[in-house]
């Protein structure tokens, strides 16, 4: 099967190209940049030269591919979701892909909830269910690799502290980017899924101190768990990134923000999926967070994926 792979360059594109291969299908990475992959681990990944904001450059790139796999931008301009989706769904429509399988990379309300960035990914969800082709929405809950990344470990192995907008009794099903890779890569492989949306996590939900006792116990840290409000940590986001702590509307700092005062605020927490619900339509069983933690380095501060992504922006 030939793949036409979405946000093929960032951290969630990654583990998707290597299951794809190890999958024997063939990813093809849509790149405004065909280049942008030459000097990584993956410059033997096929590229074809796409622009999800133009309709008929994404049907020109899924031409000849079987299905499409799709990580995308969060955008804080429904419009602009829209113009995602409907050419996704153009492009699906046209070329008569067998299979539309989009990762929403968060979990989805089931109404606005003042969030363009979320809200606009529903509007995605309803282009491509309307595609005419078959479509499995993949809606994962927090990534585990959240906390190797460069915002985040430097706290976890240099103070022992893991910070993190939660407030102290919200259960979260954390996930890690190379399972959420696994379901994709099942939802496209198996042809007897039905089309439809389809929650994956981890298989517990832990509160933030059951997250930090865990960290302890595979590092050897006595690592401690510190509920930050969302709007503090937009701020420190914004801060390591930009240098100033100012959060500008529209933002990705912005953005982070409205989904955790939106997660923190419900009677009962949306980020919770059972091993039950997905094992009525998946094989895969994804990792323990102790199990994925057990592979990561907890005496390095460093993003290990970070050398490759900006590999790949800054070509």
């Amino acid at each position: 099967m030939r793949i036409l792979v979405l946000g093929a360059t960032g951290d969630q594109g990654h583990p998707l190209l290597t299951r794809l291969q190890a999958a024997g299908m063939t990813p093809v990475a849509a790149l405004r940049n065909p280049a942008a992959l030459a000097g990584t681990e993956f410059a033997d990944v096929e590229t074809v030269a796409a622009d999800i904001y133009d309709e008929a450059s994404m049907i020109a790139a899924a031409r000849g591919m079987d299905a499409i796999a799709a990580h995308l931008p969060f955008v804080f301009d429904r419009d602009l979701a829209c113009k995602m989706g409907a050419n996704i769904a153009a492009a699906g429509r046209a070329n008569g892909v067998k299979r539309i399988v989009f990762h929403t990379s968060c979990h989805i309300a089931d109404e606005d909830i003042g969030s363009p960035a979320m809200d606009g990914r529903r509007d995605i969800i309803a282009a491509i269910a309307g595609s005419g082709c078959e479509w499995a929405i993949i809606e994962s809950r927090v990534f585990m690799d959240n906390m190797i990344r460069s915002w985040n470990k430097p706290g976890i192995v240099g103070k022992g502290v893991f910070a993190y907008p939660a407030k102290p009794d919200l259960k979260i099903s954390w996930i890690c980017l190379d399972d959420v890779a696994a379901f994709m890569v099942e939802a496209l492989a198996n042809p007897d899924l039905p089309s439809g949306r389809y929650r994956v996590g981890g298989p517990e939900a832990l509160v933030g101190d059951q997250v930090a006792a865990i960290l302890s116990e595979v590092s050897g840290k006595h690592i401690v768990f510190k509920s930050l409000t969302p709007d503090d940590f937009a701020s420190a986001m914004s801060l390591l990134v930009t240098g100033s702590p100012d959060v500008k509307p529209a933002s990705i700092y912005d953005g982070m923000a409205q989904f955790y005062r939106w997660y923190n605020a419900q009677p009962q927490s949306p980020l919770v999926v059972t091993p039950e619900e997905m094992a009525k339509h998946f094989q895969h069983k994804p990792a323990s967070l102790a199990r994925w933690a057990a592979r990561q380095d907890w005496n390095d501060p460093r993003d290990p994926a970070l050398a490759t992504r900006m590999a790949g922006m800054s070509r």
